[in-house]
């Protein structure tokens, strides 16, 4: 704070008599935080699982996304590498140290889990944190595993969602955020990530992967 607002504030605790101490102004303060309203929350993502789950798809699919269902994780590993057969990619994905990630089947496939690096390779794997029905966003914390790079760096990013981590809206996902880490801690980033990449800043011209990567696959898992 600089030295002028700090007088002016100083000024006004000292009109008003108080310090910004007592405990019952703290007490209140605490309260109001605690208990903040409620805004208003879009109707469209509210429903139970199943009905969620189908309105993310719907939203994903209409934000350029590309989707598919498995049953477990198990079956992720197949679903990959015919992502990869089907857009003619190398025999090998970027990943990372995350537990449920190293406990797939990967050695049914042909293909090769690699831990993150720099971000170099073309096509990355990662978790997300959750699903937002409403807009079919995916939301992504950084950490060793998931590291932030492989959402953006590489042109092909394949996210797997467990349908049991799909909320309604984004008050919701930032509420589950909370329980997660505690109250007053959060992973250093949290990225939202609608479809793949794209800008039309340039004469009105879409462009896919202009920020980000140019395909987006998502993996639901039918967990729920």
């Amino acid at each position: 704070m600089s030295d002028a607002r700090a007088e002016i504030f100083a000024s006004i605790r000292h009109a008003l008599g108080v310090t910004g101490k007592e405990a019952p102004r703290r007490s209140i303060i605490e309260d109001r935080l605690d208990h903040a309203p409620k805004g208003v929350v879009p109707a469209r993502g509210q429903g139970d699982p199943p009905t969620r789950k189908e309105i993310f798809k719907t939203q994903a699919l209409r934000a350029q996304a590309s989707l598919a269902e498995v049953a477990s994780l198990d079956a992720v590993p197949a679903e990959v590498a015919a992502y990869l057969r089907d857009n003619n990619l190398a025999a090998r994905i970027r990943g990372g140290a995350d537990p449920r990630l190293a406990t797939m089947t990967w050695a049914e496939t042909e293909f090769v889990l690699e831990l993150a690096k720099d971000g170099s390779d073309l096509t990355s794997i990662g978790i997300a944190f959750g699903g937002i029905a409403e807009t079919g966003t995916l939301a992504f914390v950084s950490g060793t595993d998931n590291p932030t790079h492989l959402n953006f760096l590489p042109d092909h990013h394949i996210a797997v969602l467990q349908a049991s981590d799909i909320v309604s809206d984004y008050e919701r996902l930032l509420r589950k955020l909370r329980m997660v880490y505690g109250k007053g801690l959060m992973p250093r980033v949290l990225n939202f990530v609608t479809g793949p990449s794209r800008s039309a800043d340039i004469a009105h011209t879409l462009l896919l992967g202009a920020h980000g990567p140019r395909r987006l696959h998502i993996i639901v898992v039918n967990d729920v």
